[in-house]
């Protein structure tokens, strides 16, 4: 009885399938079913390629593997050896999941399907099934996997955030379309690829908020978490209190923009009622006197004066910070 070589209860999630014995007899009945190819595989190397049908197996369609036995002494010996890798060209789907960073290191979390199916049954082996020792389904499923998402790490390395989140028709048309290139060089067809859900940490996902409203420039934002951690770090250090009064006076140097604040205005003293007002006021605010038609002197500097040195000193001092002596 002549040996028969067969893939026997493919399931419907099988994509490959290493036939058992190597020692292939000549004149043996090759039996590939509808959707399966069988590739002869030897010494890393895929040869001959059949299609479905049964075929007996012969130098005749089985012409590369015949070369390289013809270099071999008796090479009509059989049984030859070589395996026989079965392969499902069905539609498959695969799953998805990674971590990746966008251009400004904001970290990414994406999970999804994919959908595929062998269109190069002899390369797919060379590269695939015997390039990474792949011989079963579970093993391929593994390879196509981590295949994916480190294609898609390179593709979301080369946006930012807000387009990966604001645009993502845009971002995984184009990941999807660096992985049809990249799974033609392995023998699969990329059918499609879908994002099922896209996430980043709740510290960039704040800084997302501000970004989609439109209102905010992306510096402003970077100077509200600045502001956000350093009143954080205060708080841990010197307690809640002290940490809000410190925080309020960071604010305003950390918000500042590049044209910087208003310098300070001088005072002067109205000739009519004493009030230190606006030295660039032209009337007072206080009685209402034409104050540019009136000579204003400029305003002494709110304190005690010390009865000894007359430096002034502030207004709550109890005792002169020059001399020591006791104010009055």
């Amino acid at each position: 009885m002549p040996q028969v070589v067969e893939w026997v209860n493919a399931g419907p999630d099988d994509l490959v399938y290493r036939y058992p014995d190597e020692n292939i007899v000549w004149g043996a009945q090759l039996i590939v079913h509808e959707y399966e190819y069988a590739v002869f595989f030897r010494d890393g190397k895929s040869y001959d390629t059949l299609g479905p049908g049964r075929h007996t197996l012969t130098t005749l369609n089985l012409p590369l593997i015949t070369k390289v036995l013809q270099k071999i002494a008796g090479f009509q010996q059989t049984p030859f050896k070589a395996n026989v890798i079965f392969v499902s060209n069905k539609q498959f789907a695969g799953k998805f999941g990674n971590r990746a960073q966008t251009t400004e290191l904001a970290p990414l979390m994406t999970f999804g399907s994919f959908w595929f199916r062998v269109e190069d049954a002899s390369l797919f082996v060379n590269e695939v099934v015997g390039g990474q020792n792949a011989y079963t389904t579970a093993d391929v499923n593994n390879f196509l996997r981590g295949f994916v998402n480190e294609k898609m790490i390179d593709s979301l390395s080369k946006y930012d955030l807000q387009t990966v989140f604001t645009k993502l028709d845009v971002t995984s048309n184009d990941v999807k379309a660096n992985l049809v290139d990249y799974f033609k060089r392995i023998g699969v067809q990329m059918i499609d690829l879908k994002f099922e859900g896209i996430d980043t940490t709740p510290e960039f996902r704040d800084r997302l908020f501000w970004l989609k409203t439109g209102r905010v420039s992306p510096d402003e934002v970077i100077r509200m978490e600045t502001v956000k951690d350093a009143a954080a770090s205060l708080g841990k250090s010197t307690g809640g209190g002290a940490a809000f009064g410190a925080g309020m006076v960071l604010v305003p140097p950390l918000f500042q923009t590049s044209g910087g604040t208003a310098p300070a205005v001088a005072l002067v003293v109205c000739p009519n009622c004493q009030a230190h007002i606006p030295s660039t006021s032209k009337f007072c605010p206080n009685c209402g006197t034409n104050i540019t038609s009136s000579e204003t002197q400029p305003a002494a500097a709110p304190g005690k004066k010390c009865p000894k040195c007359n430096s002034i000193a502030s207004a709550g001092a109890t005792f002169c910070q020059n001399c020591g002596a006791k104010l009055t």
